[in-house]
């Protein structure tokens, strides 16, 4: 059996960013030589997310919108009397999920026809990273 390991970075010059990492992902696939296997995508901070749906820039709206409503950004979180003000990314975080496994076929990520793999950003402006983890034959 086969590993490789692959890192991403990311910088984001906003609090929130949403970036499309597909490409990157199939990159460190190929450099891989995984054939059969498994490819595991997983964003190294507490406030990023992994995301795999349509590049569609209606449906990143309703992301954004949907993650505020459930967990608006606002003063009085617990977490912010540690000094913090990052409580509602956090909690953006776990309902979009840290990290995702995807299925590697003939060599390729094994996608539905509209899937992406997009890097979700709830407080960025400073250095953060993404594994990339592939296993297999």
């Amino acid at each position: 059996m086969k590993s490789h390991t692959h890192y991403l970075w990311f910088n984001t010059r906003s609090r929130r960013d949403l970036i499309n990492i597909t490409d990157e992902v199939e990159g460190a696939l190929r450099e891989s030589g995984v054939q059969e296997g498994l490819c595991l995508v997983s964003a190294m901070h507490i406030t990023a997310a992994i995301w795999v749906n349509d590049n569609e820039a209606g449906l990143w709206q309703d992301l954004w919108e949907w993650v505020e409503r459930l967990a608006p950004a606002r003063p009085d979180y617990r977490h912010h009397q540690t000094g913090e003000d990052n409580g509602d990314a956090h909690l953006k975080r776990t309902l979009v999920h840290q990290q995702v496994v995807l299925p590697v076929t003939a060599g390729r990520l094994d996608l539905g026809p509209w899937e992406q793999v997009f890097y979700a950003e709830f407080d960025g402006q400073r250095r953060k990273r993404v594994i990339v983890k592939i296993i297999g034959e």
